[in-house]
């Protein structure tokens, strides 16, 4: 049997999508992306480590927030390029405070924040 690091198909870029939901309620918090080298980190530390696009460098999730996301199940789907980690959030999961990166919805053709911020 493969292991997880094996199965997964990264993109070009060397890339997965990495999926964080609440492992107690199943709200989506976020969508991001890890490498091969953030993905081992991860499994073996059991936290969120990510790969930040943006800067082009190594993220683990709560380092300098304390917001961090312990991990309770890994899935991974039929394609093997996305992953799915049920995770146990401590604080917020968004950078702007927020509970969920997707706090705003769209109506009648608009955004509205349908979340409120996590007091600080």
């Amino acid at each position: 049997m493969s292991t997880l690091l094996d199965a997964v198909k990264f993109d070009e870029k060397g890339l997965v999508s990495a999926i964080a939901q609440d492992y107690s309620t199943g709200e989506v918090l976020m969508l991001a992306y890890m490498n091969r080298d953030t993905l081992a980190e991860t499994l073996e530390k059991g936290v969120m480590v990510y790969f930040s696009r943006s800067r082009q460098k190594r993220w683990f999730k709560g380092e300098t927030s304390g917001h961090v996301q312990k991990i309770r199940e890994v899935f991974i789907d039929c394609d093997g390029d996305a992953l799915l980690f049920k995770i146990e959030q401590t604080g917020a999961a968004c950078h702007e405070n927020y509970y969920t990166c997707f706090f705003r919805k769209n109506t009648e053709g608009s955004w509205k924040v349908v979340k409120q911020k996590i007091e600080e």
